[in-house]
């Protein structure tokens, strides 16, 4: 199996942030996986969305869940919210899942300094109520698709970065 890491959670609690800071304590490469995707399409996530729907970008998260899976290791990999649906998850790296309830990652993203340009990158959080229930509804997927579940709430970037290196990479 590849020694890759995986970081999993709803969009906006926090998964990029974390990988940035994993990276500051050790040393290691991180992509993301919806930079990845922006790059092959040459467009952004929201054109993709506008564009080709849903089930199009699901498609190349795939492709690129399958190229994550062939070709690539010893990564810190930070994901889209709906990144866990791909069918060769577990076979990636270890699924480390950031887990925080609705309200804290809602109320995290209105209170970032840039939060329009943070609802706005987010096609599927535009509507509060829909977010919420797709919320709902992935809670319960993420646990089982996890090897490793973090809570985030209340918890800088530096000290989830630390219990995810004590955890995952230092055991």
């Amino acid at each position: 199996m590849a020694k890759n890491i995986i970081l999993i959670g709803f969009m906006g609690v926090g998964k990029g942030s974390i990988a940035r800071e994993i990276v500051k304590q050790h040393p290691m490469v991180a992509l993301d996986t919806d930079d990845v995707i922006e790059s092959m399409e040459n467009r952004k996530i929201k054109k993709i969305f506008e564009e080709e729907g849903e089930a199009y970008f699901r498609a190349i998260e795939q492709h690129v869940a399958e190229w994550l899976e062939s070709d690539v290791r010893n990564t810190l990999i930070s994901t889209g919210g709906g990144f866990f649906k791909v069918k060769n998850l577990k076979k990636i790296g270890t699924v480390v899942l950031l887990h925080a309830d609705f309200d804290t990652i809602h109320r995290r993203i209105l209170a970032h300094p840039n939060a329009e340009k943070k609802l706005k990158k987010r096609p599927l959080f535009q509507d509060e109520a829909r977010a919420r229930a797709l919320y709902d509804e992935r809670e319960k997927h993420y646990m089982k698709a996890a090897d490793i579940v973090i809570d985030v709430e209340g918890k800088s970037p530096e000290k989830i970065a630390k219990e995810i290196i004590k955890k995952v990479i230092r055991k």
